[in-house]
């Protein structure tokens, strides 16, 4: 999309216009927010609440074997206060090792809400790194579409995995931009954006997921052309959780706006800024 050259003078309207334009699906579901935020590490309900109030996030992930939804009535539902009427939960397979019990873990999921199809998938490789197992990922994303999830996917950063995992039927792709609650950034913004390239022609969404610490992070995955970024930890575990919020929300969008706008040329040499010719005083 291109911005509208007439939009409003008032950044208010500005950003409500470019917002309102500026939707994208996953899979039959559509959003406005960019910023996708998880629900662990906060130190109780009422700051998650407060926190993912603040980041303007739609899609709220879950870890099923870590959280409870509903599977125990005798602990603190998470859904008391992260409501399914405001957010869409996204429940994940965190702490799966494995194909299978990644594929249970979505349909227990399934059953807990009702129906809901939507799902965040990572098998993870060992307990060290938490990197993708991309053999059993690609195995569970197989099992999971055939049996009508909507799946969305973490993996490594590998341009031919993420365009494997698209070809399958997987609604969104989730490279990772360094290591699960590791803060080091984007370590590879080159493939990154080869995933971006590669995945175009499946009209699917690419979102970082992991290793972001700080809101010029988050920027840098939108003017990357990501279409969004999840996180959790560089919320979560901020001194300040309430107003790092704010900051990724604000970051996401200034990091798409400018990928929008389109960023000015890299040049070798200085180009003055002002005209050579034409003073009022030779």
């Amino acid at each position: 999309m291109t911005l509208d050259s007439t939009l409003p003078h008032s950044t208010t309207d500005f950003d409500t216009d470019v917002l309102q334009q500026d939707k994208f699906t996953i899979g039959s579901r559509t959003f406005y927010s960019r910023l996708l935020v998880g629900t662990g590490k906060y130190k109780d309900l009422t700051q998650t609440a407060q926190a993912i109030q603040a980041s303007g996030a739609e899609i709220v992930t879950v870890a099923i074997r870590r959280t409870n939804i509903g599977q125990h009535k005798d602990q603190p539902n998470l859904l008391e206060v992260i409501s399914p009427d405001k957010y869409t939960i996204l429940p994940n397979t965190a702490g799966c090792f494995d194909a299978e019990t990644a594929i249970r873990t979505c349909q227990l999921s399934r059953e807990l809400l009702d129906g809901h199809n939507l799902v965040k998938l990572e098998v993870l490789g060992d307990q060290d790194t938490l990197y993708p197992n991309v053999t059993q990922t690609l195995t569970a994303a197989k099992k999971l579409i055939d049996d009508g999830f909507e799946v969305m996917v973490y993996t490594s950063d590998d341009p031919i995995v993420a365009q494997e995992l698209a070809a399958m039927g997987c609604v969104a792709i989730m490279p990772l931009g360094s290591l699960i609650g590791s803060g080091l950034g984007l370590l590879n913004p080159h493939t990154l954006s080869l995933i971006v390239e590669k995945t175009k022609a499946y009209n699917l969404p690419v979102l970082v997921d992991a290793g972001v610490g700080a809101a010029s992070d988050a920027a840098i995955a939108m003017e990357l052309g990501c279409d969004g970024v999840l996180m959790n930890s560089a919320i979560a575990n901020a001194q300040n959780p309430v107003m790092m919020a704010h900051a990724m929300k604000h970051a996401i969008w200034a990091g798409r706006a400018s990928y929008l706008a389109g960023r000015m040329p890299k040049r070798k040499m200085a180009v003055p800024s002002s005209p050579q010719t034409g003073y009022f005083f030779q």
